[in-house]
């Protein structure tokens, strides 16, 4: 009756809206011969590709079913040509230790029954396969794959197709070039960078073609989980048919590199066909742009006879007040040289949705817009070029010669933008799902239009811009003398200012090529210049003027020693930026308010960090590949990083505590029992009471003797002592994570955790809204802000995480916020992770979702504290044993009203445009909030 019902209500659908489906829809040859079976959007590729292959002879059908459970069998039986000779279903799945994928199964099921009772006159030879796994492509040439093998004479059930199987061999073999798609399509590949606004000036795009000329249009967004700083490629087809390709475009009519640094890092042009036109964003002018590309680009448009255009796009935008937003600029050119539309009638469509998108920004916003597209035309230019190749240089390798044989491998397949070509056996290495650590350092995005460079002279050396930058491109270090004899002449120092490391040099390096441009580095500096105020000891300027130097700055600079965390007290920026970061360069958005939290974290204990991190963003900055930002020391320790799920990462995060604890009283047990054999070594192991740095490097020397005693050794109990023997070294277990997760969806675990008594930290990077997914509200949202999908301004206040954790007594809390009190950080980090049983810090994080400008991310943080909105504290339940208040408040009394903070971020903005009278509602309850909190802190913070 289901088959019945179901098919009923789609007879009722196609009335309202004339799209007729069935439970199973037949396209193809009636007499077909070979047919596949498919549900969901496969089905539009299959029919695509046989429509093309019978109108040139072939006997091919698609049985597109509608309809899975209960399995239509009457209605397939129906549709399906009585001439059939080969069955091949495709599942977009993979059954591990079944006979065969659900569909699979059930096609097989239907058609034997069918067989057994009669109503089939023969049965068909069916095969299974698998298609479209791990988001990989399925193109007509895949699809003619699966035709072809089913009349092969060794034809391969079970199959995959899509991906390159060379262990098991199942795959398909399929010419790449076969393609299917009429000539009236317009095919256009966009690439850009993640948050350049290039995916989002396409989708306009699409509108303005689809929506206002009457045309179809269709358009396929690629990238990674980073929110920004890595490649985006929009795939954009238009006509006046409508589109089925259901698939990425590979021969492509226009070309648009957005950033001209991909140019010398990936085969952007392999996707232009030939006689394409190809719109270049270069930092030079038009007869100057040929000959800074690298040889096998110029290749590529001599063979494929490409028309090149050319465009200074950062240029128009830093002029129009733009900023590096340059997708206005670029959008303007591609319907200029199009003419996809007329060139007036597509101004003025862009500017339409320029006022459509931008208007709630303000009018400010959306001028510089309109003049950004004013502007575009008058330097937009034809570049003519020789007919032969004049460069003198290659394409530069993904990674460097000297990078590890892995990543020479897989990583440097996977940022050449290759990661299609990866073959089963390519991941063998890594079929645990272990990758190796410090990889982003041979990553060289070289994403940055602006680079901070230092002046010597004026900076005080205090460690502002290293400990705020979110990537770790800023480094500090000081040499002797004899350390820097050979030294580039471009190597700026200084005298070390202090006594610790009195009549070394002191330097501060940037590595230009992992910098983002993000500024927050200059709006941290202290110090002025004294001959021009505007400018500080470090200040950004265009990287063309400093790439060159400042890579063989680096370059040498990396082969001097960092401070070791014995030599320095770590309780000041300066002080703790002298010691390695063991988390650097990560693909998190440019200003990013959570990464400084977490390389600090590892400049203070990463050589003995265990990491449980919950999915968000700084998971996905953490471990997505092809890199790793974790990296190690010069010993080859660093931290230990795993990823469990959104809403079980705190409990993950105990089990490695209760596993740590559990594998280092096995090895105590062992140690007490083998005393007598191992003598002095035992004892030291066992009286050092590591409590500070010093007692834990004394520790890894007394474990790595212990070992050397051991290997003489052939007990079994000998051979276990040294397998966990690194367990008797302290281990910090640090459980990280977002708002999103603590307050919310892993709020339990969180609750269950700090309840526990164990000695586990965790490190909240608190955003106000789930960052991850695009900001949607959190009960970490504040009062009156407006959030992706509540856009009304919150009714509520914002969760108390805090206080809840401070209602056990026993749990050390901290809220901080790095722009406004730096020292207070790191107090906090060195008071938790030192505190014997459970710490939770709190950690206010500036992000793009929060609708502000990140270069001014640590002056947010600072109103923030300033108006009470982000009040500033730690309890330490140890104070009590001492006779003081355990909360320790660390900020004044707020000496600005909240509507200062709440009307310096577009998240409160947006509800003042659109309802002034809720958004004063909301401030006034807001303010009542933060003066009701602060009166309750002051007093918590006398109460013993």
């Amino acid at each position: 009756k289901v088959e019945g019902i179901v098919q009923e209500e789609m007879d009722k659908f196609a009335k309202i809206s004339g799209r007729q489906y069935h439970v199973v829809d037949y396209v193809g040859a009636a007499d077909a011969e070979n047919v596949i079976v498919v549900m969901g959007s496969g089905a539009e590729t299959v029919e695509e590709a046989i429509e093309y292959l019978n109108a040139h002879g072939a006997k091919l059908g698609v049985l597109k079913v509608h309809l899975y459970r209960p399995f239509p069998t009457e209605s397939f039986l129906k549709a399906l040509p009585k001439t059939v000779k080969t069955v091949s279903v495709l599942d977009r799945t993979k059954e591990s230790g079944s006979l065969g994928e659900p569909l699979y199964l059930d096609v097989v099921t239907a058609l034997s029954q069918a067989f057994s009772n009669g109503k089939l006159a023969s049965l068909p030879k069916i095969y299974g396969g698998r298609y479209g796994l791990s988001s990989k492509e399925f193109t007509p040439a895949m699809a003619k794959a699966v035709f072809d093998n089913a009349v092969s004479a060794a034809p391969i059930n079970g199959f995959t197709v899509g991906i390159n199987d060379d262990l098991t061999h199942k795959s398909l073999a399929y010419d790449a070039s076969f393609e299917v798609e009429p000539d009236d399509v317009v095919r256009a590949v966009f690439f850009g960078l993640g948050a350049d606004g290039t995916v989002g000036a396409n989708k306009n795009s699409i509108k303005i073609i689809a929506e206002d000329a009457g045309k179809y249009g269709q358009g396929y967004f690629v990238y990674d989980s980073r929110k920004s700083g890595s490649m985006t490629t929009s795939h954009l087809r238009f006509s006046d048919n409508p589109i089925r390709s259901a698939y990425l475009i590979t021969s492509a009519d226009f070309v648009a590199c957005h950033q001209f640094q991909f140019m010398n890092k990936v085969d952007i042009l392999r996707i232009a066909k030939d006689g394409a036109t190809f719109l270049l964003n270069a930092p030079y002018k038009a007869d100057e742009v040929w000959d800074h590309l690298p040889i096998e680009v110029q290749e590529e448009i001599l063979a494929k006879h490409l028309k090149f255009y050319t465009i200074n796009a950062v240029e128009v935008a830093r002029a129009t007040g733009m900023g590096q937003r340059i997708n206005t600029v670029m959008q303007t050119c591609f319907f200029a040289i199009s003419n996809i539309l007329p060139k007036d009638e597509a101004i003025a469509q862009i500017k339409a949705a320029i006022k459509k998108t931008y208007s709630k920004k303000g009018d400010a916003i959306v001028q510089k817009n309109y003049a950004a597209v004013d502007a575009s035309l008058e330097h937009l230019f034809e570049v003519s070029y020789p007919d032969h190749v004049t460069s003198k240089f290659h394409r530069q390798a993904p990674v460097p010669a000297d990078a590890p044989k892995f990543v020479q491998g897989l990583t440097a397949t996977l940022i050449a933008d290759n990661g299609d070509s990866i073959k089963t056996s390519d991941l063998q290495e890594v079929v645990d799902g272990t990758w190796p650590t410090a990889t982003t350092q041979y990553e060289k995005r070289c994403i940055a239009t602006e680079v901070p460079v230092w002046d010597a002279n004026t900076c005080i050396q205090c460690g502002k811009c290293s400990i705020v930058c979110p990537h770790g491109v800023i480094r500090m270090k000081v040499a002797s003398e004899e350390e820097l004899k050979n030294a580039p002449a471009t190597l700026k120092t200084a005298d070390y200012k202090g006594k610790e490391f009195a009549g070394k040099k002191f330097m501060l390096q940037i590595s230009p090529e992992d910098c983002t441009g993000c500024g927050v580095c200059v709006t941290a500096c202290p110090a002025k210049n004294k001959e021009n105020p505007e400018l500080h000891a470090i200040n950004m300027d265009h990287i063309e003027n400093h790439l060159e130097a400042e890579k063989a700055n680096w370059k040498f600079f990396e082969t001097l020693p960092y401070v070791k965390r014995t030599e320095v007290a770590k309780n000041l920026p300066k002080t703790t930026q002298m010691i390695q970061p063991l988390f650097e360069f990560s693909g998190a958005c440019a200003g990013c308010g959570e990464t400084p939290y977490i390389k600090l974290l590892t400049q203070l204990f990463g050589d003995r960090m265990v990491v449980a991190n919950a999915t968000g963003c700084s998971s996905i900055y953490s471990g997505n590949l092809p890199t790793t930002p974790y990296c190690k020391d010069e010993k080859g320790h660093g931290p230990a990083w795993a990823n469990s799920l959104f809403e079980d990462n705190a409990e993950f995060g105990l089990g490695m505590r209760i596993s740590i604890d559990h594998e280092e009283v096995t090895a105590k047990t062992l140690l007490e029992s083998m005393k007598a054999e191992l003598g002095e070594v035992a004892e030291k192991i066992l009286s050092n009471p590591l409590s500070n740095d010093m007692e834990i490097d004394a520790q890894r020397d007394n474990v790595a003797a212990l070992r050397a005693k051991l290997a003489a050794m052939n007990s079994e109990e000998a051979k276990h002592l040294s397998e966990i023997a690194d367990y008797l070294i302290k281990k910090s277990v640090w459980i990280i994570g977002g708002d999103g997760w603590a307050y919310d969806i892993g709020f339990g675990g969180v609750d269950h955790v700090i309840a526990s008594g164990r000695n586990v930290n965790i490190l909240v990077v608190d955003t106000g809204v789930y960052s991850n997914t695009g900001g949607q509200q959190s009960k970490a949202t504040p009062m009156g802000a407006s959030a992706k999908f509540a856009t009304a301004g919150k009714e509520l206040p914002k969760k108390d995480l805090a206080m809840i954790a401070m209602s056990y007594g026993n749990v050390y809390v901290a809220q901080v916020a790095m722009g406004a009190n730096d020292m207070q950080v790191i107090k906090a980090m060195n008071e938790a992770e030192a505190y014997d049983g459970p710490s939770l810090i709190i950690a206010y994080c500036p992000c793009i979702n929060q609708g502000l400008n990140m270069a001014d991310g640590l002056s947010h943080q600072k109103n923030a504290v300033e108006t009470g909105s982000w009040p500033l504290f730690r309890f330490n339940p140890l104070n009590e044993t001492a006779g003081k208040a355990p909360l320790t408040l660390d900020s004044k009394a707020p000496s600005k009203p909240l509507a200062d903070f709440m009307s310096s971020e577009t998240r409160f903005q947006v509800v003042n445009k659109m309802n002034p009278a809720r958004y004063e509602e909301l401030l006034e309850k807001a303010q009542k909030n933060v003066n009701d909190k602060h009166t309750l802190l002051e007093y918590m913070s006398q109460y013993k």
